[in-house]
């Protein structure tokens, strides 16, 4: 505060000279912002202004959705451009695999896909008399509960 005391304040003619216009916004956006921190003074505590921004400024929109920058090449004009993107689509592919995590293990498809599949295929080559002493018993028709 002794600071903004002590500095000299330039006039107005001189600051609407040419070769002050830099000078000239410097002079307004301190003003400016003087004004609205004895304005605000008493509704904006330290821990506001020491706080850290939660939100990441990103100047492009490419990361935001996922589009490819840089050069490209299509059915073979650039080879050592097709070349270099497909290093890189395979490096992003080979680490979003790594982030994956399988629902179901390797062993539990194949039980149930590969044992249906077997149990299939056996029957098929079996004898007819075969298949009817072995067909699965037929569902029985249960009465429903009365409730009372």
């Amino acid at each position: 505060m002794a600071s903004e005391r002590n500095k000299v304040k330039l006039s107005k003619s001189i600051l609407d000279m040419k070769f002050m216009k830099r000078t000239k916004e410097k002079v307004l956006k301190e003003e400016d912002d003087a004004q609205s921190r004895a304005m605000y003074s008493n509704e904006i505590t330290d821990k506001m202004r020491k706080s850290e921004s939660y939100f990441v400024i990103e100047p492009s929109y490419v990361p935001c959705e996922n589009l490819n920058d840089g050069r490209f090449s299509f059915r073979g004009m650039n080879p050592e451009i097709e070349r270099i993107l497909e290093l890189e689509q395979n490096a992003k592919q080979a680490a979003m695999d790594q982030n994956v995590k399988k629902d179901v293990t390797d062993d539990d498809m194949q039980s149930a896909y590969y044992g249906n599949v077997k149990k299939t295929i056996e029957r098929k080559f079996q004898s007819k008399t075969h298949r009817r002493k072995i067909s699965l018993p037929e569902p029985k028709f249960k009465k429903p509960k009365v409730d009372d």
